[in-house]
């Protein structure tokens, strides 16, 4: 009797042992569910460069390099012109004291001219630089905030600032698709304004 007694026992414990070791697998399984579900990761490179904002604010900083680029070459052209001329003896011999003087001033004003429109670049370059970031940074907030509600997301990170993760975590395309429906909102209304201002120029001509 003792022995069927130590053998049930035996069965029950085992059948209790296995039960916590499923629900311990169930509660680590339920775990690790709960975190893919709550961890979202966002490249905000991809961001810039794929979103329909970021091409547009791209587009307007290459302009705004080109337009400064091509300034800046042009002083230079002037520069190395004048500097050719005082390096050939001939045309030194044909130039006056009053004329080789004011080839020197003229040398002198565009060098600082030069100067000044290489700091002015930077400094340019470096605002549009700045507008770029904050206002790609507000579209991809905005949608990660949208995402983030819709997914059950309790944590949106950067990918940059991530060693490693799981590509299931990684929402940026999501995040990308929904800045472009917000800008394409944006266009829109930006497009209707002129036809209101209009109409309303014209009925205030009547």
């Amino acid at each position: 009797m003792k022995k069927k007694l130590s053998q049930l026992t035996l069965v029950a414990a085992s059948l209790i042992f296995g039960s916590s070791l499923h629900a311990a697998s169930q509660s680590k399984s339920d775990i690790k569910h709960e975190v893919k579900s709550e961890i979202g990761i966002v490249n905000f490179t991809n961001c810039i460069t794929e979103s329909k904002v970021g091409k547009k604010e791209q587009e307007s900083l290459e302009s705004i390099k080109n337009q400064m680029t091509t300034l800046i070459k042009d002083i230079e052209n002037q520069l190395n012109d004048i500097s050719a001329k005082f390096s050939d003896p001939d045309y030194l011999d044909g130039l006056t004291p009053e004329g080789e003087n004011e080839q020197k001033m003229k040398f002198q004003a565009l060098k600082e001219e030069y100067d000044r429109y290489q700091n002015q670049f930077y400094q340019v370059m470096q605002q549009a630089n700045m507008k770029l970031v904050q206002t790609v940074s507000s579209y991809v907030n905005s949608a990660t905030d949208k995402i983030a509600q819709n997914k059950n997301l309790s944590l949106v990170v950067n990918k940059d600032a991530c060693f490693s993760f799981k590509e299931s975590f990684d929402i940026t395309q999501d995040v990308i698709q929904e800045m472009d429906k917000v800008f394409d909102e944006m266009e829109k209304q930006t497009a209707k304004a002129p036809a209101k201002l209009n109409a309303a120029d014209a009925a205030s001509t009547k």
